[in-house]
């Protein structure tokens, strides 16, 4: 059963394998999923609004909105003395896919700089926009930058993420952004149909890893329920096997191996937002 899509602006914050206790920033349309990718293992369901019909919506928060919202977030987290580890932009699909994406982290900056200057502010970005030059310079803007690529090749990336942006479009805009991390969900599939883990696709993606050359990749599994319920959990021993071709290759690796999905619990508290669409 995938997770209920957020309602708020200001959610968690999240207890995150990777982040520490993240505070996350919803920018799509609440309980509105929009994203350019269909990821088979997204934890909030299939994807049932393509990005191509967003500009026909309405409901994204103003960047008025998103600063009111984190400015009173953490001036009650300054006043209730707690531990906040870092501001995610993540939210329940793209968030990039802000019509206003660099005036919203330039206000959500100027928050943080204000506020906690320490707090640093990461995004969790599906990599598919970072080509678009207003997008390119609001990620400059941010402190973290976890940036998706899941295989490196289009046949790979179609049966695992579904995107209808050119693979190579992915890599080239990857390569040029400041310093990224990339995160790698890794999974198979019971029918044969996805499988990211194999050799000659892990091969491909370490190529893709040189044309992109990131400061460090993040390696997980399936953690929470997926959209496509023949998912299953690449073997850790697998996910340590990996990351150690990786780190031959000269990058850092850490490994994140979930445990076997869970059911879904509070989205405001308990997402990882590892494993969402974004």
């Amino acid at each position: 059963m995938p997770l209920p899509l957020l309602e708020h602006i200001v959610y968690g914050p999240v207890r995150s394998r990777r982040l520490g206790r993240s505070l996350g920033i919803n920018l799509l349309p609440p309980g509105m999923k929009i994203c350019t990718m269909n990821c088979a293992y997204c934890q909030y369901g299939w994807t049932r609004l393509a990005a191509s019909d967003r500009a026909e919506r309405s409901g994204w928060p103003t960047a008025q909105a998103v600063e009111r919202a984190i400015e009173a977030r953490l001036a009650r987290a300054a006043a209730d003395n707690e531990t906040i580890d870092r501001v995610t932009v993540a939210g329940h699909g793209e968030p990039t896919l802000h019509p206003r994406f660099d005036a919203v982290i330039e206000r959500l900056a100027a928050v943080r700089d204000r506020l906690a200057p320490d707090l640093p502010l990461a995004i969790l970005s599906n990599s598919t926009t970072a080509g678009v030059a207003a997008v390119a310079r609001g990620l400059a803007r941010l402190d973290e930058r976890y940036m998706k690529l899941d295989a490196g090749d289009p046949f790979t990336g179609a049966a695992v993420n579904a995107s209808r942006v050119p693979f190579t479009t992915i890599v080239d805009a990857l390569g040029r952004l400041p310093p990224v991390v990339i995160q790698a969900m890794f999974v198979t599939d019971a029918v044969g149909r996805v499988d990211n883990t194999r050799d000659g696709a892990v091969a491909a993606w370490l190529d893709a890893l040189d044309a992109i050359r990131p400061s460090s990749v993040h390696l997980y599994t399936l953690d929470r329920a997926p959209a496509l319920g023949s998912l299953r959990p690449a073997p850790p021993a697998r996910l340590r096997e990996i990351a150690e071709r990786v780190r031959r290759a000269g990058y850092r690796a850490e490994v994140f191996a979930g445990s076997a999905p869970r059911r879904a619990r509070s989205a405001a508290q308990e997402i990882d937002p590892v494993q969402s669409g974004e």
